[in-house]
């Protein structure tokens, strides 16, 4: 049995079933697809139906839209040290009104989330720095365009430091509001950008990162490879928490790398929004016998910069500012497949559900891929998860430094 809870509507937060009416008008480009009418409240997706007997964790996806080339804005300036700000910090911000909605939006969603006692949160792929979405960056085989080079450096210019005063920012909304955070950020390392996941516990440290080892297709243009170093899975209180991202979930080794550090809570950030994405979710949570967790962002074309200073190539004469450009269908599943809460196509939406970890036991019952449905003297997998640098230093001094990153 599923419960709804409501949602501030300062949020613009709304959460249903799948719809297959909105699914059948999603194209292969993203999906474009029209603003459902609603004249419905909005709400928030619980799912309630947990087992007593054994350990139970609230998580939290989150499905919004960032605000593109203004990381302070995404992220919140207005992150509170001090402690006798907290509270009105909350009440400003958790309640605002409609002219403070395009601000400090991942710490309004963050505090909404821990409002409803979630012990866990995730945020889509690229939240903070955003999704360049349609965008070719002017580039060609053989050519790059003088506004393509400006589109990267203010694209450059929006990603953030790991670590750096952002990611301390970060932490410090984990630690306020004691929550385990997942955050979908782009990383900038000198001039090369990452598509990267931030992980924080409910202490406020950052934890550690994980970077998307195979951009799909033209992100491969601005966004460098990850390497082995960055697939981690943190054993926390609330269980073994790791994340993929995007397209990279359907890599069947890189899936299998996470499956054997033993991986419960799988986060699958993403910018994919087609019904299919459905389909791969579910499989990896009866693959791994893992909660599965993916966060899609929620956007609108008016939430990208207007042309013709950002341009959707190919399509942006069909636009309108209400355009949806990115549908979400964010998505908790169970360890046996059961969809717990979403896909969520509406709008942006925080999508909850009760995780009974006794699930995952069960499941493996059935199916251990690592374990007792494996057999490692037939096929087996070696990670090469060592650091892979383009240059490397022998003097004492250069190994000083980079044992400070």
């Amino acid at each position: 049995m599923q419960a709804t809870v409501p949602v501030s509507s300062s949020l613009h937060t709304t959460s249903t079933a799948a719809d297959p009416t909105a699914l059948s008008t999603q194209t292969n480009n993203m999906a474009l697809v029209p603003a459902p009418p609603s004249e419905t409240p909005l709400f928030a997706e619980v799912d309630m139906c947990s087992d007593s007997s054994a350990t139970t964790v609230r998580a939290t996806v989150i499905q919004a839209s960032t605000v593109f080339y203004d990381t302070p804005a995404t992220l919140g300036t207005s992150i509170l040290y001090a402690p006798e700000e907290k509270e009105d910090f909350f009440c400003c911000h958790v309640l605002s009104s409609d002219s403070c909605l395009c601000k400090d939006k991942a710490e309004r969603f963050l505090a909404e989330a821990a409002g409803y006692g979630s012990q866990l949160v995730v945020f889509p792929e690229a939240f903070i720095g955003g999704y360049p979405r349609g965008s070719s960056f002017g580039a060609t085989i053989g050519s790059r365009t003088a506004k393509g080079r400006e589109d990267f450096r203010k694209y450059h210019a929006s990603a953030i430091d790991v670590p750096g005063p952002e990611v301390d920012r970060l932490a410090a909304m984990a630690g306020k509001y004691k929550v385990y955070l997942v955050m979908g950020v782009i990383e900038r390392e000198g001039y090369t950008l990452y598509c990267t996941v931030l992980f924080f516990d409910s202490q406020g440290h950052y934890m550690g990162k994980h970077r998307k080892v195979m951009p799909t297709a033209v992100e491969r243009i601005v966004w460098g490879f990850g390497d082995g170093s960055t697939i981690p899975v943190f054993g926390t209180p609330i269980g073994k928490i790791g994340a993929a991202i995007c397209w990279e979930n359907r890599m069947p080794l890189l899936r299998t790398a996470m499956y054997g550090k033993g991986i419960e809570i799988y986060c699958a950030p993403t910018a994919d929004s087609r019904d299919t994405w459905q389909a791969t979710m579910t499989h990896i949570a009866l693959e791994g016998g893992c909660f599965v967790l993916s966060a899609n962002q929620f956007c609108r074309r008016k939430d990208y910069p207007p042309p013709p200073e950002y341009v959707f190539l190919g399509v942006e004469e069909d636009l309108t500012p209400d355009s949806v450009v990115c549908a979400g269908g964010s998505v908790i599943i169970s360890p046996l497949g059961t969809v717990l809460a979403g896909p969520n196509y509406d709008g942006e939406a925080l999508i909850s559900a009760d995780l009974d970890l006794g699930e995952i036991a069960r499941a493996k019952f059935d199916f251990d891929v690592v374990g007792h449905y494996s057999r490692p003297e037939v096929l087996s997998l070696t990670v090469r998860d060592h650091p892979t640098n383009a240059v490397m230093f022998t003097s004492e001094s250069a190994k000083t430094e980079a044992s400070r990153r």
